[in-house]
């Protein structure tokens, strides 16, 4: 999605609040990633907003993943995109995602600093590819992630921090979870997001990792990291079964997914050099069965 000084195609066009929330209904349904953002269990009236966030987070996270731009050039994209968040709170921008955006903002009361946070998250991937510790990581998880959730929560009404600190935990597991099954995924880009404190802890070295070394210091290490993650997925499970009607059952599903990828590591030790693990049919009808019940 280029930005409006990227390029003039969107720019050029006079956007009303219909077509723009319609243009970033499009980026969000045309898109594959885990966000809720097309499910059916989301309010009709609140899906035009979980869109208008989806397209604001998808661009900036194009600038900062996509195509060939060097560091600089990604750099700019970003600052340009966070100028447009700014403007767009002075109703003088003529851009679909910000026109959208401003009006979910406005509507649910939204902070604008979570919105901030993750532009910061994506402006660290492109200066930052290395963490030095998992304290660093969690950090970097408190922007990427978290906000999404605490999003979620207010556009269906929860407001209360202590409901968004146990969001923050679901987030925060899954976004490492996330890492620790894409680390060949992320390597391919010269990101490692293992902390190099648990590397150099356990004797397992970036020179290993690029080697595609499968061995017992790996395991050890990716077990103590696993342990780390799944404590923070029990500390946020209260959430799902606080929060009412569809969001919980939303919630449960995001939840039970986490983990059973999560799990489905440990089932193979770790071993994403022969195989990327994810959740097979059989899991996923578990899942959905498992989101009607208490847990």
């Amino acid at each position: 999605m280029p930005s409006v000084k990227a390029s003039g195609k969107l720019e050029s066009k006079q956007w009303s609040k219909a077509t723009a929330f319609n243009h970033c209904e499009k980026i969000a349904l045309g898109h594959y990633e885990n966000f809720p953002v097309g499910s059916v269990l989301i309010p009709r009236a609140q899906r035009p907003h979980f869109y208008s966030i989806y397209a604001f987070a998808r661009g900036a996270d194009d600038f900062a993943d996509e195509g060939d731009l060097s560091r600089e050039e990604r750099i700019k994209l970003l600052n340009e995109w966070r100028d447009m968040l700014v403007e767009c709170q002075k109703n003088s921008i003529n851009h679909p995602v910000f026109i959208a955006l401003a009006e979910t903002i406005k509507i649910h009361k939204l902070p604008v600093q979570l919105f901030h946070d993750l532009i910061d998250a994506f402006t660290l991937d492109v200066k930052r590819s290395r963490h030095a510790s998992f304290a660093d990581l969690l950090d970097y998880s408190r922007c990427s992630a978290n906000p999404v959730g605490r999003l979620i929560l207010l556009l269906f009404g929860y407001k209360d921090e202590y409901l968004h600190q146990m969001s923050d935990k679901i987030c925060t597991a899954l976004q490492l979870t996330n890492f620790w099954q894409d680390i060949l995924v992320d390597l391919a880009k010269d990101r490692i997001y293992i902390p190099q404190e648990e590397q150099k802890k356990f004797g397992y070295s970036e020179i290993d990792l690029r080697a595609s070394l499968y061995c017992d210091s790996y395991i050890r290490m990716m077990t103590s990291l696993a342990d780390r993650t799944e404590y923070m997925f029990l500390e946020g499970k209260p959430l799902c079964n606080v929060v009412r009607g569809r969001l919980a059952i939303e919630l449960k599903a995001v939840w039970l997914g986490g983990t059973s990828l999560l799990n489905a590591l440990r089932e193979q030790k770790f071993n994403i050099f022969d195989n990327r693990p994810t959740i097979k049919t059989p899991e996923k009808i578990k899942i959905l069965l498992k989101t009607f019940l208490s847990f």
